[in-house]
C-alpha cells in the first residue's frame, strides 16, 4: 500500500508539471530577458512587450513553449529525490525523545524546488530549512543537465540549427561541449536554495507580528521577498548555462589550436553584467518572475491538494 509520503511526492511532481505547463510562456520570457546582454535603453534592449511580439513574429504561439520537454522530464525525478532526501532528514533529526516520529500531514509543494510549504509544522522551523535546502542541494545536483538543456531551448539563437527535440540536444552539446557542459550554472543553482532559508525565516517573524495566525499575507510578503534578494542568482546561473564553450572552435576535430573563450565562473560572469551593463541587468525579468508566482502557487497547490487526496482516497489513507 502506497504511504502519504510517496502520494505525496506524486501530487508534488503533479502539481509542479502542470504548473509548469499553465505558466510556461512566461518562463520562456524571463529566460530570455535574463539572456540578453544588450544595455538596457540600448536600440537592441528587448523588454518585455518586444521580447513576446519577437517570440510571437518568428516562433509563432509554439515558441511560448520552447524547452517544455526537458521540463516535463525533470519534475519526477527532481520531486522524487526532493521528497525522499527532505523526509529522510526530517525523521533523522526530528525524532522525539520516546522513538515516535510524527507522519506529516498537508504539505504544499512549491512552484520551484527550492523548499516547500507544510500547512502545519510539526517540527521547527530551523529543522524545515535544513531538510528544504539539503533536499534542493541534492535534486538540484542530480537533475542540473535537464535545466541547461531546458534553458538552451528557451534560448536557442534562431541563426544556429534548432534542437529538434530533447534527446537531440543533449547528443549536439555532448558532442560539441562535453559532458562539462550539463553542470554550467550548478553553484549558482545550489547558491539559491538559500531561497527557503530567507523565506521561512521571515514568515515566521511576519507571522508573530500578525498575532501567530496562519495569514496568507504573511506567506505572499515572505514569498516574494525571498525572491527579491536571491534573484540574481537566476540571471547569473542562465548566463553560464547559455555559454558555449566548444570542444574545437574548428568544429571538425580535437587539433585544432584556436584558443577557446575563458571560462566564465560565477564571479567572472557577475563582475562582467555589472561593468557592461549595470546592476539593474541582475534583476532582468524580475517584473516577470514575480507575476508568474501568483499563478504558478496557485496552479501548483490545487492540482497538489486535487492528486493528493485522489491517491490517498484510493490508497486507503486518510
Amino acid at each position: 500500500m502506497p504511504s502519504q509520503s510517496a502520494n505525496s511526492m506524486i501530487a508534488g511532481a503533479g502539481g509542479g508539471l502542470v504548473a509548469s505547463v499553465a505558466t510556461c510562456p512566461l518562463d520562456v520570457i524571463k529566460t530570455k530577458l535574463q539572456a540578453q546582454r544588450a544595455l538596457h535603453g540600448h536600440g537592441s534592449y528587448m523588454g518585455v512587450v518586444a521580447t513576446v511580439k519577437n517570440i510571437i513574429h518568428h516562433d509563432g504561439f509554439r515558441g511560448m513553449y520552447r524547452g517544455l520537454g526537458p521540463t516535463i522530464l525533470g519534475y519526477l525525478p527532481t520531486w522524487a529525490i526532493y521528497f525522499a532526501v527532505y523526509d529522510g532528514i526530517k525523521r533523522h533529526f526530528g525524532e522525539r525523545p520516546d522513538g515516535v516520529i510524527e507522519e506529516p500531514r498537508h504539505v504544499y509543494p512549491a512552484a520551484q524546488v527550492k523548499g516547500y510549504q507544510p500547512l502545519a509544522r510539526e517540527h521547527p522551523w530551523t529543522l524545515h530549512i535544513l531538510s528544504a535546502m539539503s533536499a534542493g542541494a541534492c535534486s538540484t545536483v542530480c537533475t542540473n543537465p535537464l535545466w541547461v538543456i531546458k534553458t538552451r531551448f528557451m534560448t536557442q539563437p534562431r541563426n544556429e540549427v534548432r534542437y529538434k527535440h530533447t534527446l537531440d540536444a543533449a547528443l549536439t552539446i555532448y558532442r560539441t561541449e562535453g559532458g562539462s557542459a550539463f553542470f554550467r550554472g550548478l553553484l549558482p543553482s545550489l547558491l539559491g536554495i538559500t531561497h527557503v532559508a530567507v523565506q521561512f525565516p521571515l514568515y515566521e517573524h511576519l507571522k508573530r507580528i500578525a498575532g501567530g495566525t496562519t495569514d496568507p499575507c504573511c506567506s505572499a510578503i515572505a514569498k516574494m521577498t525571498a525572491s527579491i534578494v536571491t534573484y540574481p542568482h537566476e540571471v547569473v546561473r542562465t548566463r553560464l548555462q547559455t555559454e558555449k564553450r566548444p570542444l574545437s572552435m574548428s568544429g571538425l576535430d580535437g587539433s585544432d589550436s584556436t584558443p577557446r573563450p575563458p571560462r566564465g565562473g560565477i564571479v567572472r560572469t557577475t563582475k562582467h553584467i555589472i561593468a557592461h551593463e549595470g546592476w539593474r541587468a541582475l534583476y532582468r525579468g524580475l517584473s516577470v518572475n514575480l507575476v508568474r508566482t501568483v499563478p504558478n502557487s496557485a496552479v501548483t497547490m490545487l492540482t497538489y491538494e486535487m492528486l493528493v487526496r485522489r491517491l490517498n482516497d484510493s490508497s486507503g489513507n486518510s
